[in-house]
């Protein structure tokens, strides 16, 4: 065993690397500015190119066509630097244009404040680009998690052809611990699906059966087109209703369908439970702690610690939930991912605690809560 002291922004980086990450763009920004070093000194001496744009739009934008020209890129920032993408996500949506997005969530609202962790951006992540089409949001709780979602936000990106999101926050992006990185077992990396010789050369066309068209990068050896507007297969834009209509549910189930096999997670169940706690990020960590403390109690409780959160993972909620009389939502934030969990609870009554004020949330509070 090799231990590496690193914090959840270096996870970050080091899990690009490893995924094959050769381009990233941004602009400083805290708590994202560490993943802009690491990358800095990463990727030169490897061949990859980073760069600082003059601001978040053209660092999400130089992204954008580094993806369409064939590489696999990323760009990190924090909350008011996500307000600036969302015009840009969009076009990485109705494009299917590859990029992993990194938020390193802080405090908000607007400026906020900026060394203050929070989990305020998880419906803007989802709901933050024109159309509201789907979109993958993976949430780390450590650094482990850090590098390992990574990957698999590369991964995801390159398989499904979409932006993929990382919802981090300050606290895991800034605190440092030991990890077995050689022990990890990371996924297999996943490398674009090029359009075979013989496709019709339409750059939106999937082959026969699949959701997902094959790549043709801009600059290649064959002709390619992109837009920004509604499109049809062959990237021409278009306002028949009926060729809108079917890229527009093919864009949203190419990820609904997929769901199950992207959905991460860690479930510690108890038997006989009567209580299932729900959690995500940082929040975790709090969590992991009062359920040992609730179970010395003597409650009879399991924990559920969710690392997809969009496309929501139904099917993984829903079973966690089954024979539950009771489930209790802690967020970083007022409630934002407790709507999705409050619509698959049917009939099942469901309890909220959240905070935003800066401060991590503590076993004892989540105690508190649970008991009350």
């Amino acid at each position: 065993m090799t231990l590496t002291f690193l914090d959840g922004n270096e996870g970050i980086a080091r899990g690009a690397m490893a995924a094959g990450c050769s381009f990233f763009a941004g602009y400083p920004i805290t708590p994202a500015t560490s993943i802009y070093q690491q990358m800095l000194q990463l990727l030169p001496p490897t061949g990859g190119v980073c760069m600082q744009g003059e601001d978040e739009i053209a660092s999400i934008g130089f992204c954008l066509g580094a993806s369409m020209a064939g590489v696999k890129a990323m760009t990190a920032t924090s909350g008011p630097g996500i307000s600036l993408y969302s015009e840009q996500i969009s076009f990485a949506i109705g494009g299917e244009i590859p990029l992993v997005i990194v938020d390193v969530q802080r405090l908000g609202p607007s400026t906020g404040s900026a060394t203050k962790g929070a989990d305020g951006d998880i419906q803007f992540l989802r709901w933050g680009n024109s159309g509201g089409l789907p979109v993958i949001v993976l949430a780390p709780v450590d650094a482990k998690d850090c590098y390992l979602l990574t990957m698999h936000a590369f991964n995801l990106a390159e398989q499904y052809r979409c932006p993929v999101f990382i919802a981090s926050n300050k606290e895991i992006a800034t605190t440092r611990e030991s990890v077995d990185l050689d022990g990890c077992l990371p996924p297999e990396v996943v490398r674009r699906n090029p359009a075979p010789k013989d496709h019709s050369g339409h750059p939106f066309e999937p082959l026969e059966g699949e959701l997902i068209p094959p790549f043709f990068p801009m600059g290649g050896h064959r002709l390619s087109r992109q837009t920004s507007s509604t499109h049809g297969p062959e990237g021409y834009i278009t306002t028949d209703p009926a060729i809108i209509e079917t890229g527009i549910l093919r864009l949203k189930e190419k990820l609904h369908s997929g769901v199950d096999d992207f959905t991460f997670f860690d479930l510690d169940v108890q038997t006989e439970d009567k209580i299932l706690l729900v959690v995500y990020g940082v929040t975790a960590r709090a969590a992991r702690t009062a359920v040992v403390d609730l179970r010395e109690m003597g409650c009879k409780i399991s924990l559920l610690i969710l690392k997809s959160l969009y496309p929501v993972p139904e099917k993984l909620i829903r079973g966690a939930i089954k024979d539950k009389s009771q489930v209790v939502v802690i967020e970083m934030n007022h409630g934002q991912y407790v709507r999705e969990i409050e619509r698959l609870a049917v009939g099942v009554p469901v309890r909220f605690f959240g905070q935003m004020n800066g401060e991590l949330i503590s076993p004892e509070s989540i105690v508190k809560e649970v008991t009350a």
